[in-house]
C-alpha cells in the first residue's frame, strides 16, 4: 500500500524530547518527505501535538517506532491517506 499521509495525535513531556528531536526522528523514517508538528495543548506536565507526515510509501510501523523512541507517545492515528494521489477531506454538511 502506498501510504502518502498520516495524521497523528502525539503527546510528549514538557521538558524532553524537544520538537526538533521528534521532527528529526520522523523525517528519518522510510518514505517520509515532510513533517508538520503543531502544538495543540499545553498543560503542567505534557504537550499535545498534531503531527502530519507526508511522503511516498511511508513505513507506518517505522514511523510509530521512531516517535516512541524519542520518548513521545502516539495516542491515536487520526487520518491516513493512501493510493496514487492525496484525497483531501471534504467536510460533510448535515
Amino acid at each position: 500500500m502506498n501510504l502518502r499521509r498520516v495524521m497523528l495525535d502525539v503527546d510528549k513531556a514538557r521538558a524532553r524530547p524537544d520538537m526538533i528531536e521528534i521532527a528529526a526522528a520522523i523525517e528519518a523514517s522510510p518514505g517520509v518527505q515532510a513533517v508538520n508538528i503543531t502544538v495543540k495543548e499545553i498543560d503542567v506536565e505534557t504537550v499535545g501535538m498534531e503531527v502530519t507526515v507526508v511522503g511516498e510509501h511511508i513505513d507506518y510501523d517505522a514511523l510509530i517506532t521512531a516517535i516512541n523512541d524519542t520518548g513521545a507517545v502516539v495516542h491515536s492515528t487520526d487520518e491516513m491517506v493512501a493510493g496514487t494521489h492525496i484525497v483531501e477531506h471534504v467536510p460533510r454538511a448535515r
